[in-house]
């Protein structure tokens, strides 16, 4: 995803060693969009065993998991966010938009001073 100006990504370290940023909270978007993990992951052009190690490492993550699993029948299964996982992404999406605006002239600047700022 080229894009003409540089944009700030926020990548959260947490205690236990593990990381949450843009791939994880896309991951939930798009599964929270489609309602499966398989959907979800061709949609960002991610292999279903990639997305699937990605939710099971964001469930241990948090205190409560983010992503509930449905099994297989007649309505073939699926996946959803959890309310935990709501609040994830919205929390997550609100810290990136707003340290985004925050860091407008200060991106600008450095965009500037680079050879495709000129």
């Amino acid at each position: 995803m080229a894009e003409d100006r540089p944009r700030l990504s926020i990548r959260i370290d947490l205690p236990d060693g593990t990381r949450f940023g843009p791939g994880k909270a896309w991951l939930l978007a798009a599964i929270k969009e489609t309602g499966s993990i398989a959907s979800a992951a061709k949609t960002l052009e991610m292999s279903y065993p990639r997305a699937l190690k990605l939710v099971d490492e964001m469930n241990t993550q948090f205190r409560h998991p983010l992503i509930e699993k449905f099994q297989g029948g007649s309505k073939r299964g699926g996946s959803c966010l959890t309310s935990t996982g709501e609040i994830v992404l919205q929390r997550y999406t609100h810290l990136s938009d707003l340290l985004a605006k925050q860091s407008h002239a200060e991106l600008t600047a450095l965009f500037n001073l680079t050879d495709l700022g000129s």
